[in-house]
This record gives structure tokens, sequence and C-alpha cells, in this order.
């Protein structure tokens, strides 16, 4: 007597739980990508006119400055995160090597936009590292929820897979770019 309520009201419901909340931690992974978009955007938009300040000051580094554009050029294009991942890493260590050869340059390091443009920039790393942190977390309780039983069987039988967490590697040990410009 007991199993068909099982079976027509306990077992649907309990799958419906189970898939809505699977749903809702997909959002939620969607939702804080989106915000590290966002920030990646704005510290791609923030370049182009770093490089025009310092083209004044750096006349003969136009090298650095080509790298730093096509790393931020790269970086706006990709779309995966593995892709994403991969090109921001490279535009961080192009930027980690605009700055150490700025810091040759006083008059560029004293320029009001300049450090402007720097305060802005630094600003944005922080705003991506928050951002990616709480992507991160959201990434590990929607992938908790996928594999862990029962959950894991909704998701199987509905298609949700994992997420990739993002990550980004400045050279030398991880840092952002500093204030110290």
């Amino acid at each position: 007597m007991l199993w068909p309520i099982i079976y027509i009201i306990i077992l649907p419901a309990a799958l419906t739980i189970i898939y809505n909340l699977l749903v809702i931690g997909r959002q939620r992974v969607k939702s804080a990508w989106s915000q590290i978009d966002v920030q990646l955007k704005r510290r791609h938009d923030l370049i182009p006119n770093l490089i025009t300040v310092a083209k004044g000051y750096m006349q003969h580094e136009h090298e650095i400055m080509e790298e730093v554009a096509t790393a931020r050029q790269i970086a706006a294009e990709a779309s995966s995160i593995k892709d994403k991942e991969a090109a921001e890493n490279v535009l961080s260590n192009a930027l980690h090597s605009f700055f150490a050869v700025a810091e040759n340059y006083p008059r560029l390091k004293a320029d009001r936009v300049m450090l402007s443009l720097h305060e802005e920039l630094v600003s944005t790393e922080n705003r991506i590292a928050f951002a990616r942190q709480y992507y991160n977390e959201e990434v590990l309780r929607y992938n908790t929820r996928v594999e862990t039983f029962p959950s894991s069987a909704v998701a199987k039988l509905f298609g949700f897979t994992r997420k990739e967490f993002f990550k980004i590697e400045a050279t030398g040990d991880r840092q952002a770019i500093t204030a110290g410009f």
C-alpha cells in the first residue's frame, strides 16, 4: 500500500526538487561567469588608453606595446573558458612586462592620466579576482551536486555536466598588478 504512494508522489517530487536545484546551480554559474566577463571587458577597455598614453613616453618600446595590444585582442576574442583562461594569463604576463618597462620612464610614471589608468587597472584586477573567486565557489557547489548521489543520477539523466574552474596566473607568484607604479 505504501509503495504506490512513493512511486506516484514522493519520487516525482524528489526528482523535481533535485532537477530544480541543478538548474539553479547552473544558472548561478552562468551569472557568476557574466560578472567575470564584465570585469574582463573593463580590463580590455582600459588597455588601449594605457598604450596611447605610454606611446608618447616610450617611443622605443614598440615591441612591448605590440605584445600587450596583441594579447588584449586575443583575450577579447577568446570564447571558451579554457581559451579565456589561457589568453588572460598571456595578457597578465604582458601587462606585468609593460609596467616593468614603464618603470624606466620617470615622466611616464608621473603622468596623471597614466597614474589614473594604472589605479583603474589595479581596481579592475581586484574586481576580477573577487569575481573569479565567486565563480569558482559557484562551480564547486554545482559540480558537487552533479557528482553526489542522488543528484548525480538526475544530472546524468538530464545531461547536466561539470563546469570548469577559471584560473588566471600571473608571472612570478600569481600576484595582480600592484599599485606601486
